[in-house]
């Protein structure tokens, strides 16, 4: 309750993270509530399972405003906003920031996204065909205004010049815009691009459109068949990887026995409700009826399938249960946990860079502050 009542919270930890050498601070925001399990929205209000879902967009500023480079990103879904609110919002704090914004693009696959802002649900590549166009229409916003089309010449009283800013006329399937750019864009353009579709059509739209790629698989085997798939479609395609960054939560002891503990205090005080509720919401199954201790199967799902299929059948481990899964789910979202003292935890990274050729990696903390503040103080001078 303090950290969402607190702009300082959030001020002081982006300054530990630029402190630490970090590249940027990440919102992978939810936007709607966890509807799914039970086919009710009690489990989420009750536990605060990604409720309530303050607009990280609003924090932005004051960050940028507390630091001096540290890239700020933020998730945007393409079905809450149109594609002039997203380049309205976040193109403003790239410009003022000196370029500092990162849009995180997810097409919405909650259910309760949907509900919130009256829309139906389209189903999975239904979704990334809308989100193509939506892409198509922003690089026209963002491109509207012309390298020198600003004057800002006193002596005329003249701005801009009208004949080198571009008029938008787009009328599309899915998106209709007459207008000219509404802001003006940072040294670089626009926003950097970041993109976690792991599915096949996902993938396809990551390639075409992001130039990071966030991540998410269960181990080591996982993440080496994640990036052999992507450069196989991406050579396909005749197009580059973009940079690729594998999300991990350490859970850092002086001793390894320590930070085992450490997860094992985590683990027992998970509200399993809250834990598959969120698990509901993001596979899009009301896990409520099944057994939690059978096997997590490959089930279809309108929601998020590449992580379904990820997680359904783990390459190199024995099947995993709905509750295991689940307990994932609760404490880092599905995202490996590397457990140990600060030099396992610095061995455990470079081995993965080492095995699986990736960017870099998100570091989704289990506490906040204190897991970041052992992560910057503890691993990153290793």
């Amino acid at each position: 309750l303090e950290a969402l009542g607190s702009l300082k919270l959030w001020q002081d930890l982006a300054q530990t993270l630029e402190r630490g050498k970090f590249d940027g601070m990440f919102f992978a925001d939810t936007p709607g509530v966890f509807d799914r399990y039970k086919d009710r929205v009690d489990e989420a209000v009750r536990y605060g399972v990604c409720w309530p879902s303050h607009d990280p967009v609003v924090l932005l500023s004051a960050l940028a405003a507390a630091t001096t480079h540290l890239g700020l990103a933020t998730t945007m879904s393409t079905s809450s906003y149109q594609p002039w609110s997203v380049v309205r919002q976040l193109s403003p704090l790239d410009y003022l920031s000196g370029g500092r914004i990162g849009w995180n693009i997810v097409t919405g696959h909650l259910r309760g996204e949907h509900r919130a802002v009256g829309l139906d649900q389209l189903d999975h590549d239904r979704r990334y065909d809308r989100a193509d166009e939506y892409m198509e229409l922003c690089y026209k916003l963002w491109s509207s205004i012309g390298d020198d089309a600003i004057l800002a010449d006193r002596e005329s009283g003249e701005f801009a010049d009208p004949t080198k800013v571009q008029r938008v006329e787009h009328k599309g399937q899915f998106f209709s815009c007459d207008t000219v750019g509404p802001v003006l864009p940072s040294k670089q353009g626009r926003p950097v691009l970041f993109q976690a579709g792991s599915s096949g059509r996902g993938q396809q739209f990551a390639l075409a459109h992001a130039e990071v790629i966030f991540a998410i698989q269960p181990n080591l085997a996982g993440m080496k068949k994640f990036m052999n798939d992507l450069q196989t479609t991406a050579a396909a395609q005749s197009v580059k990887v973009p940079g690729v960054t594998f999300g991990i939560q350490p859970i850092i002891g002086g001793t390894e026995e320590e930070a085992q503990a450490k997860l094992n205090a985590l683990i027992e005080k998970l509200p399993l409700d809250g834990a598959v509720g969120r698990l509901s919401g993001t596979m899009g199954i009301d896990f409520s009826g099944f057994d939690l201790d059978e096997p997590l199967e490959n089930m279809q799902t309108q929601a998020s399938q590449g992580l379904m299929k990820a997680f359904s059948g783990i390459a190199g481990e024995k099947p995993l249960t709905i509750r295991e899964v689940a307990i994932r789910w609760g404490l880092s979202v599905g995202m490996p946990q590397i457990v140990g003292t600060p030099e396992q935890v610095a061995d455990q990274m470079e081995h993965i860079w080492r095995e699986t050729g990736c960017h870099g990696y998100n570091i989704t903390p289990s506490v906040m502050p204190v897991s970041i503040e052992e992560f910057v103080d503890g691993v990153v001078p290793i």
